[in-house]
């Protein structure tokens, strides 16, 4: 939850309304407590132990997703923050990575995200990283709906994987992630 705070924080930093609102917060909040409780949340630990990160995976959301999309064919990836701590470190490029490579695994073909439909800068790191935009939804009830899938093949950091049970250092290379939370 830290680091949720601190995300909160430096998100109106930079200008963007996500997160920003209260009762939306809260029923994200309570969403995120049920994914950690089912076991579908992760951490990435640094060398001395401190939570640099977490990400989540969950079910299709119906609100974005149809069946037209092939839903089955995706991993569906939530709530992925990275600490302040651990900027510069690629860290969130090496999760995403991570991500697809666990998809990979399952016989998934993409790894697939909705974000905030107003954080463009977001939508920008993640075309980056190679997601390519789907569409966006705008359900009345909802602020994010920014729709965007990358196939699991393509990888941003092939060279440097998170692997499993390694706690993350300053150098990438040497970098772990997911413990179950």
């Amino acid at each position: 939850m830290a680091l949720r705070t601190e995300a909160e924080t430096w998100l109106r930093s930079k200008g963007t309304d996500q997160w920003s609102d209260p009762e939306t917060g809260a029923k994200a909040i309570c969403k995120w407590r049920a994914s950690i409780d089912e076991g579908r949340a992760w951490i990435v630990e640094g060398g001395d132990g401190a939570i640099l990160a977490t990400v989540s995976r969950g079910p299709v959301d119906r609100d974005f997703w149809t069946d037209g999309d092939r839903p089955e064919s995706a991993l569906y990836l939530y709530k992925l923050i990275v600490g302040r701590r651990a900027a510069g470190l690629r860290l969130g490029e090496r999760i995403v990575d991570w991500t697809s490579r666990l998809a990979a695994t399952e016989g998934r073909d993409w790894v697939r995200i909705d974000t905030w439909r107003t954080n463009t800068g977001l939508h920008s790191y993640y075309e980056r990283l190679g997601f390519e935009h789907v569409r966006t939804e705008a359900p009345a009830h909802r602020l994010s709906g920014w729709l965007a899938q990358r196939p699991v093949q393509n990888l941003s950091l092939p060279e440097t994987p998170l692997t499993v049970g390694s706690p993350v250092t300053s150098r990438p290379q040497e970098g772990v992630v997911p413990n179950p939370r």
